[in-house]
């Protein structure tokens, strides 16, 4: 805490208590205050929406009780350009209302359920959170998964309130997950097998909740490093919740017209969209502006690079990321047109925003999960159409088993993904001598790829090939030593 400046809270900012408490928010990270409370800020001022936004902590790992100092308030900056100049503005977002911890007050959580007014819940506890902990119980104090948290939510609010039509939510997950709403319904259905809870509940939950397949885009670095404590100068308060985003926003949301109605978005400048069908822009854009971003990510730290914008205006890296985008990737779609293309170009456009510094390592987290996401279904789609391997995306794949050795250089790796991942590749990297058997033994894990990807043909050859090269010789001869031209 910076003492030379003035602690943010509602009164030394001199900002009215928040709206009624309508939104329930799984996670407090970067992303989900820099794009969703901010949007929440937005429909507050422009569409009258009058609603705050009640933070809940997703997992045992961290703090966030400076959501609480600060009384929910945080600024963010945002750049980016606009008619060909660059921008860059900030405002001071004032939706969020409290943080709960479920871990150190459990029954304030389950009380957030009673309350009659709450009617959204939104999330974004990474591609990893959407998931199924069959050790979970109902009488834990949490349950550790998100969805077994929301099951307990749910079935609170259904007791309550007697099974009332008119208590169900709207549920908005942003995690980057094909079907987010779906799959997490379905998580929460089974739960409730699980746990034995009555057929009304499951019905309840069918018919009175409405779950949205969701699709974000917006690139939040978060707190600016290199010149956060001239910000909090230009501010005049101290606050540790500030973050920095891009000005670019989307937000496509597949669910009825009918939606406008209680999300008025339609009355604002925010580019989000009601659709029939999310899953063209998901494809779109988790493979081209995601898929981009977890390949550059490992070869670009084994580079000695920190940020995405060194990584695509880096000479030879640069060029891999958009050659891999317009020669491996774009080309996997089942009817490219020139609006991928056109995305595509946009995309790098955005990377290379001066004021964004996004953190290679920032992406970094759960990398497996999302290279199995992102970059798994380009590399299978392009081997059976073109019957040949997509050359940059396997050499990304080595990078990344590479990176998850933990180590580089002597200097170690702050791997951050689910423990389970990372004990599992430390034990295979420190009893497999045999590159080619390394390999085999990552591909044909089914629990990371939810298929053998040994079955490739040709993938175990060039991904051992790459990799050796690499532990070998180092990044950059790896580099070197490749013809990617053909």
């Amino acid at each position: 805490m910076n003492t030379t400046l003035s602690p943010l809270n509602r009164q030394t900012a001199q900002v009215q208590t928040a709206y009624p408490e309508r939104i329930i928010q799984f996670g407090g990270g970067n992303f989900l205050r820099g794009f969703v409370d901010w949007m929440v800020e937005e429909l507050n001022e422009q569409a009258s929406f009058a609603s705050s936004v009640v933070v809940v902590k997703p997992t045992a790992q961290g703090s966030y009780e400076q959501f609480n100092r600060q009384d929910g308030l945080f600024h963010l900056r945002m750049h980016g350009l606009q008619d060909g100049t660059l921008v860059t503005t900030r405002k001071l977002i004032t939706c969020v209302s409290r943080a709960v911890n479920p871990y150190s007050d459990y029954e304030a959580y389950k009380a957030l359920a009673r309350q009659p007014e709450i009617r959204f819940v939104v999330s974004n506890t990474t591609e990893s959170g959407l998931t199924f902990a069959p050790e979970d119980k109902l009488t834990d104090a949490p349950p550790s998964s998100f969805p077994a948290k929301l099951t307990v939510f749910l079935y609170e609010r259904f007791q309550h309130f007697q099974a009332s039509p008119d208590k169900g939510c709207i549920i908005l997950p942003c995690e980057l997950v094909e079907q987010n709403g779906e799959r997490l319904k379905q998580l929460i259905l089974q739960y409730a097998d699980l746990w034995g809870l009555e057929a009304g509940f499951k019905q309840w939950v069918e018919s009175n909740n409405q779950f949205c397949d969701t699709l974000v885009d917006r690139i939040v670095p978060g707190f600016p490093k290199n010149n956060g404590q001239a910000i909090l100068e230009e501010i005049g308060f101290d606050d540790q919740l500030l973050v920095e985003a891009e000005q670019y926003h989307s937000w496509v949301i597949q669910a009825p017209q009918s939606l406008k109605n209680e999300f008025p978005v339609d009355q604002t400048n925010l580019n989000v969209r009601i659709v029939d069908d999310v899953n063209r822009y998901r494809e779109i854009k988790v493979r081209i502006l995601n898929g981009s971003h977890t390949a550059m990510t490992p070869i670009g730290y084994l580079m000695g690079l920190e940020t995405v914008r060194q990584a695509v205006e880096h000479p030879w890296l640069g060029q891999f990321v958009r050659d891999l985008l317009f020669t491996e990737i774009i080309p996997t779609f089942k009817n490219p047109d020139p609006e991928l293309e056109v995305f595509a170009r946009d995309v790098l456009i955005r990377f290379q925003n001066p004021f964004i510094h996004h953190l290679l390592m920032s992406i970094a987290l759960n990398s497996i999960s999302k290279f199995k996401v992102r970059l798994v279904p380009p590399l299978v789609t392009y081997a059976d159409k073109y019957h040949k391997l997509p050359k940059r995306i396997v050499f990304a794949f080595a990078a990344l088993i590479r990176f998850y050795k933990g180590e580089w250089n002597g200097t170690p790796i702050l791997l951050k993904d689910d423990l389970t991942v990372i004990d599992w590749f430390g034990e295979q990297w420190q009893s497999t001598v045999d590159i080619h058997e390394l390999v085999e033994k990552v591909l044909s894990n089914t629990a990371l790829w939810e298929q053998d990807l040994t079955q490739i043909d040709g993938l175990v050859e060039m991904l051992s090939g790459y990799l050796a090269k690499i532990e070998i010789d180092g990044i950059q001869a790896a580099i070197e030593g490749q013809d990617w031209s053909r």
